[in-house]
């Protein structure tokens, strides 16, 4: 399915490709969740080629950038003026910015080393389905005229959605199959 370009079609790919990530983890075998990823093998310089371990460090970082666009949605939108003045809320918290947000995904990493995977999934479920109804909750214009909001900068709302939903499980979804085609090698 091409980017979307429509309310009803972020929703619908957001919904497809989360129920893929999901029933992909649930057919993973125990071998495939309890072996360490290992990419080194790839020659990837991504950084986080080598910072998730497993699929609970997957989940972990996509839950914190569910949580990440919740909150930069709900602080700007709190101002009265339904988020149409300029920026109160960045999307990546201080002291974070887009040149150095990889050393938030490793505090994200950091933070979630003790939780199980089945916490881990059901925040998933939990923080999806809150995204899913929040972008219900705005209108094609509003998630994907530019600059409808002053707090999107040169983007739109839909385009953080994206990123944050469907986009991001797609990128979870190979991460994933690279690991279980290494680990059946």
């Amino acid at each position: 399915m091409p980017r979307p370009q429509n309310k009803a079609d972020l929703l619908a790919l957001a919904e497809k490709n989360y129920d893929e990530l999901v029933k992909f983890i649930g057919s993973m075998s125990d071998a495939e969740k309890n072996t360490p990823f290992d990419f080194s093998s790839l020659n990837k310089k991504e950084a986080h080629w080598s910072r998730d371990k497993n699929a609970r460090d997957v989940i972990c970082h996509l839950v914190e950038w569910h949580r990440l666009l919740l909150k930069f949605v709900a602080e700007n939108m709190k101002n009265g003026s339904g988020g149409k003045s300029t920026i109160v809320y960045q999307f990546l918290p201080e002291p974070y910015n887009w040149k150095n947000y990889g050393d938030m995904n490793r505090a994200i990493w950091q933070n979630c080393q003790n939780l199980p995977l089945e916490k881990a999934l059901s925040d998933f479920a939990e923080s999806h389905k809150k995204l899913m109804e929040l972008a219900e909750s705005f209108s094609d214009d509003e998630l994907f005229a530019k600059k409808h909001f002053a707090w999107t900068g040169t983007t739109n709302l839909g385009a953080y959605f994206i990123s944050t939903t469907s986009s991001h499980y797609d990128w979870a979804l190979k991460k994933l199959k690279t690991h279980r085609k290494i680990v059946l090698r």
